[in-house]
């Protein structure tokens, strides 16, 4: 997700207008299918629960699979820089189609390493290709608007996580609560037909996830999607980052990464969640299913305060300030209350979240100038918090309860308002 202030090299220079809106329009179909596959998560936690009789932490380790796999951030960054941008984009929908593809025998078999490879696999193509798209939609535009673009790919993701969820829930958990009831009265042999038969629910499903994928990654391939450089540095920028050699110069945007962990973590842990956070507060599974929809929507609201408030009424700085503040009260609220108001408050986190994102990447990538693709790298990797706090989030259910747990996302909140108050001038101290 890289900076567009810094380069001002004709390099870098923003394409004429009707060739970025074209470009705007083939990332926004890429940050379509990034928000698709990633909040399926949402139902996957409760589905392989129950399908492969796992606990909270076993079920857990679904987001951490796939959030752990940004990890491959610096590695996805050696491959775009071989074989260039939009190359490297159809390569990244084609590994997330294996993955994808993987979900098959694991289904068949209700194996449940199969299922997490298979998500790690997706996840690795999705690294490759948010490496790679996040620079693209930022260099289109001035800096100070560079939020405001990626509220707009916000959209685009979170349109698509509020269909998905419903998209393979209406599938794979549909009478969920009569087959849980039902499991509880079934011998050995017919529990495991019953369950065999769940775990076949999501082939079909993953089948034309997997031509999809194909598709667009021909489209991909054959668009007209110019390719970018940001290798080159203007003189100032050139200037200011002399005798720097590596992003560990750049406190800023180590800073940056620290917060976009932290991000990453509450946003995947309100999501992701609030299904089984749902069905604890007494919600019965055919309503809880909607849930991880409604969050992502509350998210959508925020993109869109976005897009009119910044920066003309909102600096980034102010939004990650207001929302960080915005984030600890609504989780406070959610467990100080209980029952449909407790999931209120973790619904309304998706609002608190939604422009924590856009402001973090323009501020910690700014003026890395021929460091940008690694520390945009670096950002990518930290997207790894989603795996490690849900992870934590797993743990602390089964240690205490669903509500406490989310007492986790507390000290998340006050690093983020830090970093948006102080932590992204580090680089002027």
């Amino acid at each position: 997700m890289p900076n567009v202030a810094s380069p001002t090299s004709a390099a870098l220079a923003p394409p004429a207008t009707s060739q970025q809106n074209r470009s705007i329009v083939i990332i926004g179909s890429l940050f379509f299918i990034f928000g698709f596959v990633t909040w399926l998560n949402s139902v996957l936690i409760p589905y392989l629960k129950i399908s492969c009789e796992l606990t909270n932490f076993e079920a857990y380790l679904i987001p951490f699979a796939f959030y752990v796999s940004y990890l491959m951030a610096i590695p996805s960054a050696w491959v775009l820089k071989q074989v260039g941008y939009k190359k490297g984009m159809s390569v990244g929908l084609l590994v997330m189609g294996v993955g994808a593809l993987l979900f098959v025998p694991a289904a068949l078999t209700r194996t449940y390493s199969l299922f997490l490879l298979g998500l790690f696999v997706q996840a690795t193509g999705l690294t490759l290709l948010q490496t790679a798209a996040n620079p693209y939609i930022t260099i289109l535009g001035p800096r100070e608007s560079a939020a405001k673009r990626i509220s707009v790919m916000g959209i685009c993701n979170k349109v698509a996580g509020m269909i998905a969820p419903i998209a393979l829930g209406a599938v794979a958990l549909k009478d969920a609560d009569a087959l849980v009831k039902r499991l509880g009265t079934l011998g050995a042999a017919a529990k495991a037909a019953e369950l065999d038969t769940l775990a076949a629910r999501v082939i079909i499903p993953y089948l034309l996830i997997i031509a999809v994928l194909a598709l667009l990654a021909g489209l991909i391939y054959f668009s007209s999607l110019p390719e970018i450089d940001t290798d080159h540095e203007d003189e100032a920028v050139a200037a200011a980052n002399t005798g720097k050699s590596s992003i560990f110069h750049f406190s800023h945007l180590l800073l940056g990464a620290l917060a976009m962990f932290f991000y990453v973590g509450v946003e995947v842990i309100a999501v992701d969640t609030i299904i089984s956070y749902g069905t604890a507060q007494g919600i019965a599974f055919s309503s809880a299913k909607y849930l991880a929809s409604c969050v992502l929507f509350a998210m959508i609201l925020g993109y869109a305060i976005g897009i009119v408030a910044i920066p003309k009424y909102l600096s980034q700085e102010r939004a990650l300030q207001v929302s960080a503040v915005a984030g600890g009260l609504f989780a406070i609220g959610a467990i100080f209350t209980s029952g449909f108001t407790s999931v209120l408050f973790i619904i309304l986190l998706g609002l608190a979240n939604s422009l924590i994102f856009p402001a973090i990447w323009p501020l910690a990538i700014a003026g890395l100038g021929r460091f940008t693709k690694l520390g945009s790298s670096l950002l990518i990797m930290a997207i790894a918090g989603g795996a490690v706090l849900s992870l934590i989030y797993g743990l602390l259910v089964d240690r205490f309860t669903a509500q406490h747990a989310y007492w986790l996302v507390i000290p998340c909140y006050l690093f983020l308002l830090f970093y948006g108050v102080a932590g992204h001038k580090a680089r002027r101290a």
